[in-house]
């Protein structure tokens, strides 16, 4: 398994064409992880553009974005087509001379209507990026590239506990627990989430749900809510996750996490405390493996929200930054242009 190195961005400026099915549209925070990185290139310097595939043109975008996608691919002097999420990479199968990049986020390998069409697409990319290593290793990829998905840590870093309080209306007695998605979501497992907040108010009536994705909201509201929040439960369902932004969010921002073991979350919260993370039940998800797993994850809640602390994920994790994360992605594609 490749893992890129930080270097910085010694070598000149890139043109890179950014093609994805995930980028927010419509005050949705879906694909928010790829316009960060995108953000984060531009930064350092690079010309990115970008080609959203399928979204507000229809699923059936997938099948005739082709030449779409290739006219600008060979007509926009790009150095590298970068892919983000396998069910795009059909689209840019015969892009022409540029080199081509494919990163895969999850359910593009665990889904396996989804991993087909990204093994339909995959031939002929110079390089795979994985978020995740037990990503790399459920697609059976030696050759893949492991790089998690980077932060803002300029924007989320701990700020004022009792204000983010105030202004979103929380008691300062409240506790708070976050659910980091969007509850109508099925993937993000909000029902097991609601069965531990059950489990939860039982033992204390002060426990109380705090939702963090809301249409529209601003990036303050976001900031607020992690602040505000006495731990974050992440509950999203076996398999469905690459490397959740939100858990890294949290952990820059100083919130516990517990969480089920999904994605990169077990090396991201490695040494963090307070926090958890907890494994899905050998026997599946119903009956007592499923009332054991909500009694094992309010446990580990009940522990983080007695401890009343902050967690010291902040220092754990500098290495994700969004910007060192630029400048491993840019090594890659240098590496490629040079060979």
């Amino acid at each position: 398994m490749n893992n890129a190195h930080q270097h910085g961005t010694t070598d000149r400026a890139l043109r890179i064409l950014a093609v994805t099915n995930l980028w927010p549209e419509d005050g949705s925070y879906r694909g928010i992880f790829v316009q960060r990185q995108v953000a984060a290139l531009r930064s350092r310097g690079h010309h990115v553009d970008v080609e959203v595939v399928a979204q507000s043109r229809g699923k059936w975008d997938y099948l005739t974005a082709a030449p779409r996608v290739r006219r600008r691919a060979r007509t926009g002097g790009y150095d590298v087509v970068h892919v983000h999420y396998g069910m795009t990479a059909p689209a840019t199968r015969f892009a022409g001379h540029p080199v081509r990049v494919l990163s895969l986020y999850g359910s593009d390998i665990n889904v396996p209507r989804q991993r087909f069409m990204t093994r339909l697409g995959w031939g002929g990319s110079r390089a795979r990026i994985y978020v995740s290593r037990r990503l790399a290793e459920t697609a059976r990829d030696p050759a893949g590239h492991v790089v998690a998905n980077g932060v803002d840590f300029r924007l989320f870093q701990p700020g004022d506990r009792s204000a983010a309080r105030q202004a979103l209306g929380i008691s300062g007695t409240d506790r708070v627990v976050l659910f980091g998605a969007d509850p109508s979501r099925p993937v993000k497992g909000y029902d097991l989430f609601d069965e531990v907040m059950t489990r939860l108010r039982q033992r204390d009536p002060s426990v109380r749900e705090l939702i963090l994705s809301t249409p529209g909201q601003p990036e303050a509201d976001l900031v607020r809510k992690y602040d505000a929040a006495d731990v974050l439960l992440f509950t999203s369902r076996p398999g469905s996750e690459g490397s959740p932004t939100v858990v890294k969010e949290a952990a820059a921002m100083g919130l516990p996490v517990v969480s089920v073991d999904v994605g990169d979350v077990q090396e991201v919260l490695s040494g963090v405390r307070p926090g958890a993370v907890v494994r899905f039940p050998s026997g599946g998800m119903t009956g007592p493996d499923r009332s054991g797993l909500v009694e094992n994850l309010a446990d580990r809640v009940t522990e983080v929200l007695d401890a009343g602390s902050r967690a010291d994920g902040r220092e754990q994790n500098a290495w994700l930054d969004e910007h060192l994360v630029a400048d491993r992605i840019t090594e890659i594609y240098h590496d490629l242009l040079k060979s």
